[in-house]
């Protein structure tokens, strides 16, 4: 049986245009997942957007880019999430349905993040960082070609080392490898080794936290990473498509699922669980 998908986002996630919680819901029952949570996006950095880049942009979404050229995100409907979840729930009563929000650079907004309605209620929070601050918020995606991206990755490590180190209030730290997804081709192949301090240093904070380390599926994460998670003394991992629509539930699972084992890791007692660290 795959794992269960802890990282999906449905219509209430302002990025996910094609986003559907019910036609999510159906695809892990198609899959036999036995469980899957809806980490939808509560954001409240206010990112720079270059003005070619709102050119590119779909109009839904650069017409939230102000005339000052700030991006201002739209607040998650937690009441509708909520009935949303209710809903399937229903609908789907073998499936087991978590709530989750993905909390963007929390240690950024501690105030916005406190004052969120009913977090401390919610089954699975996620924390991630998508920005670095370079002239100002910035999407890591958006600076691929204006900074050299091995600087890049060492300053999106070394924000993440900071949300880590913080007191935000998540359990799960999300694509630790996310730059990765915009890789440039001129910047030849990416290789973990070439940033194994700064992981380690991200991978030992996060384990002295008690937190757990989320294997991403939207890229391969790279296997040295998991090693060094065990190495570190980390004790859970948690895995995550990141799905934004409902195909791309619980992709590429039975290969991170491989790769987690041989780093040290097994499902947990119940097909529900976190998986932990097998002994040596």
């Amino acid at each position: 049986m795959l794992p269960p998908d802890g990282h999906v986002h449905s219509e209430w996630s302002w990025d996910a245009v094609a986003g559907s919680m019910e036609k999510s819901c159906a695809q892990a029952v198609k899959l036999g997942l036995p469980s899957i949570a809806f980490t939808e996006h509560a954001d409240f950095t206010r990112w720079v957007i270059a003005p070619e880049l709102k050119e590119r942009m779909r109009p839904v979404f650069a017409g939230r880019v102000g005339p000052d050229g700030v991006w201002n995100p739209p607040a998650l409907d937690t009441a509708g999430y909520l009935a949303g979840v209710s809903r399937c729930r229903e609908k789907f009563p073998g499936l087991r349905i978590l709530t989750g929000m993905e909390l963007g650079e929390p240690h950024w907004h501690e105030a916005q993040v406190k004052a969120l309605p009913g977090i401390g209620e919610f089954d699975r929070l996620l924390g991630s960082v998508h920005s670095v601050a370079l002239d100002g918020p910035r999407m890591v995606d958006h600076l691929f070609g204006s900074v050299e991206a091995g600087d890049l990755m060492r300053a999106y490590l070394a924000e993440v080392l900071r949300l880590v180190e913080s007191p935000a209030p998540f359990t799960v730290l999300a694509h630790i490898d996310y730059p990765v997804r915009y890789w440039p081709a001129q910047a030849g192949p990416f290789g973990a080794a070439a940033f194994e301090e700064e992981y380690r240093a991200v991978l030992s904070a996060l384990a002295r936290s008690g937190r757990a380390l989320e294997v991403n599926t939207t890229v391969p994460l790279p296997a040295l990473i998991a090693r060094w998670w065990y190495e570190a003394g980390g004790q859970a991992l948690t895995f995550g498509s990141d799905a934004h629509q409902p195909l791309t539930v619980a992709r590429d699972f039975a290969d991170a699922a491989a790769m987690a084992e041989a780093a040290g890791f097994r499902p947990g007692r119940h097909l529900h669980d976190t998986w932990r660290r097998r002994p040596r």
